[in-house]
């Protein structure tokens, strides 16, 4: 367990740590005097063009200060009531609010304004111009992939399945699985697994949404990248400033993209890689 006296790391080694900190005011503001000013969620349905397939997201946010924390819930899911049971409510009552989507995007808030998403902070800028929202996605999907250093013919677990991110690693000749709790088809007709860790174990790397945060699967599959030595990349609009606070300890990369994410806005937009420097200048 990580001690809370002398000099505070800003990396740790399971999630309950990085709480245990924040709960005790060691990686900042007391989490009980900083309030949360607006909730709100955003709901998107999507359908790009020369695409047989389509999604929908819905994100809970929350505004502490400048900074707005995220965390995704399956549509639907999320009651009406918790927005309002989010404002004015303070970041030490979210961190123990029963539902774990409000607890996360309570604790992306609290890190996002105490680490921002800043070179100072270990994060590397990457443009992504203005386009349509494919273009944008494609574009989202080559930082996101670029932080993989695998050769041709590696197989990759991808968790949470976005088309742009499959047709990447297509690009790359990496083989994937692609795995989503909803199950069903990718784009060109593969199966989807439901079962992250049983399809990580046939796999040389790992490409996590940082939805799992929320759903409660990270810790596991942080944990068996950690147990295998195996690559594990997150993109994350899902608590982009949670996980590179776990860089070293499981994590390998982050490609962090905070609210407002890539599909709201056609305009110039940016996202942050953390970790794999090496490959900053490749793929």
């Amino acid at each position: 367990m990580t001690a809370l006296t002398g000099r505070v790391p800003t990396v740790f080694g399971t999630y309950d740590e990085l709480l245990e900190c924040v709960r005790a005011g060691a990686m900042g503001p007391d989490p009980a005097s900083q309030r949360i000013a607006v909730a709100f969620t955003t709901r998107q349905a999507v359908r790009h063009d020369g695409r047989g397939t389509g999604y929908r997201n819905e994100v809970l946010g929350l505004r502490l200060g400048p900074a707005v924390g995220s965390c995704a819930v399956e549509p639907g899911a999320l009651p009406e009531n918790a927005v309002e049971e989010c404002v004015g409510a303070s970041v030490a009552d979210l961190l123990e609010h029963p539902l774990p989507p409000v607890r996360v995007a309570a604790l992306d808030a609290y890190l996002m304004q105490a680490f921002p998403h800043t070179p100072p902070n270990g994060a590397r800028p990457v443009p992504l111009a203005a386009g349509s929202s494919l273009e944008k996605s494609r574009a989202r999907a080559t930082a996101v992939v670029g932080l993989l250093d695998l050769p041709p013919g590696s197989t990759v677990l991808v968790v949470g399945v976005v088309n742009s991110l499959l047709e990447r690693l297509r690009s790359r000749g990496l083989a994937y699985v692609p795995c989503d709790l909803k199950g069903g088809l990718t784009e060109w007709g593969e199966k989807v697994v439901t079962d992250a860790l049983a399809g990580a174990d046939s796999c040389d790397a790992l490409l996590v949404s940082g939805m799992t945060l929320g759903n409660g699967t990270f810790e596991p599959l942080r944990r068996h990248a950690l147990a295998h030595g195996k690559q594990l990349v997150m993109f994350a609009q899902t608590g982009s400033a949670v996980l590179p606070r776990f860089l070293g300890h499981g994590v390998s990369a982050v490609c962090a993209e905070p609210y407002p994410f890539f599909w709201l806005d056609g305009g110039p937009s940016i996202v942050h890689r953390y970790g794999a420097s090496r490959l900053e200048g490749g793929r």
